[in-house]
């Protein structure tokens, strides 16, 4: 029987790694798969020896108060694997953690594969000598990384596909179907409004958020408004929100695709969706002082979003970061993406390009691929 350790930090890595895990008991019946396991992991037979939301934390500060019970849990894991030695660790994401983890692993003699690489070509490049040593092979997300990491002397590194991509090349609703399942007219204009998904970046945005679409009203008063609801958001943070008639939606609902006349979203992977589903987008983040001070000191790219950083590192979303993250100017980048004017019309232009850039493989397949060719050696 082949056994595996796998790992994820937060919600998303949890979905990813859920799609590993569907993958492998594929391609391996017999086998036994354990490790730091959220709902979806678990539901695809994860045997959890700790919850993701046990790491789940944001900021420096959160981070320090955090690391006796990071230790605690690292301890836990090394004394795991080091009694079950699992054929292959996959460590999804979550690079500050696992990077430490996986150096640690191999220390055991058990082969790393992580998936979704470190975005070190934003910031960090001085962490690829910890890279090396913490995997065996590299499994990106992104078609330009793998040059990047090839010339820094990550050798065993493969792009996987992105899988974004593919969950958003899956038709889905129309924006038609979207405002009827919302119950609102098909010549009311939608505005989809994503806080993000950490508690901090709701706790920061929200208050944001509400007061742009206060004021939007006042130029358009029949607009509707749609908040997207990801697993473990709790409602009640985006009181604001429902107090001006937003409408939530469950992202988890067969054929979700947010296909609003415009968007607000908070940066994050919910921008590349929109710019995938060719929904016009503003970006906004608000970060607390300190991280914002040092991103500006160690970033070395012009953009922040994924799709802007994916078709050259160029604000196709504007992008109002911090200072600039303010309601007047959101409202008047939001304006004319709603009104369908030549801005709008520019950005689903560009966001033509992303699918062909992005392919359709999945990335499962190839991170699967990459743990079959380690059992095989």
């Amino acid at each position: 029987m082949n056994r595996f350790f796998i790992s994820a930090g937060e919600t998303s890595g949890d979905f990813h790694a859920a799609t590993v895990i569907t993958e492998l008991k594929r391609r391996f019946p017999n086998s036994e798969v354990s490790g730091i396991a959220g709902t979806q992991m678990q539901q695809q037979g994860c045997i959890a020896i700790h919850h993701t939301h046990e790491l789940n934390v944001m900021g420096i500060g959160d981070v320090i108060r955090s690391l006796s019970r990071i230790r605690r849990i690292e301890k836990s894991i090394l004394l795991h694997c080091s009694e079950q030695q699992p054929d292959v660790a996959i460590l999804v994401d979550f690079s500050s953690f696992h990077m430490r983890l996986g150096r640690k692993l191999r220390q055991l003699g058990i082969p790393v594969v992580h998936f979704i690489a470190p975005k070190l070509w934003a910031w960090g490049s001085w962490r690829v000598a910890k890279l090396i040593k913490s995997q065996d092979k590299l499994a990106s997300i992104l078609p330009f990384e793998s040059e990047w990491f090839k010339n820094h002397g990550i050798k065993e590194i493969k792009y996987v596909g992105n899988p974004t991509a593919i969950t958003c090349a899956q038709q889905g609703w129309s924006k038609r179907e979207l405002k009827q399942h919302l119950g609102i007219s098909t010549d009311q204009p939608l505005l989809a409004l994503l806080p993000g998904s950490r508690p901090q970046e709701i706790k920061t945005h929200v208050p944001i958020l509400a007061e742009t679409l206060k004021q939007l009203k006042q130029h358009l008063p029949n607009i509707a408004c749609v908040v997207p609801l990801a697993p473990g958001i709790e409602t009640s943070a985006l009181e604001a929100l429902w107090k001006l008639g937003a409408k939530p939606i469950e992202r988890t609902l067969e054929g979700y695709a947010m296909r609003a006349d415009a968007a607000v979203a908070v940066s994050g992977t919910a921008t590349l969706e929109l710019a995938l589903w060719n929904t016009p987008t503003v970006l906004i983040y608000k970060a607390a002082p300190l991280m914002a001070f040092l991103a500006r000191r160690l970033v070395k790219l012009r953009c922040v979003g994924l799709a802007n950083i994916i078709l050259d590192d160029r604000p196709v979303m504007p992008e109002l970061i911090q200072e600039n993250c303010h309601i007047d100017q959101i409202i008047a980048e939001l304006l004319p993406l709603i009104r369908n004017e030549a801005p709008a019309v520019q950005q689903r232009a560009e966001f033509s390009k992303l699918q062909e850039t992005l392919g359709q493989e999945k990335p499962a397949c190839g991170v699967v691929d990459m743990v079959k060719s380690l059992i095989d050696e």
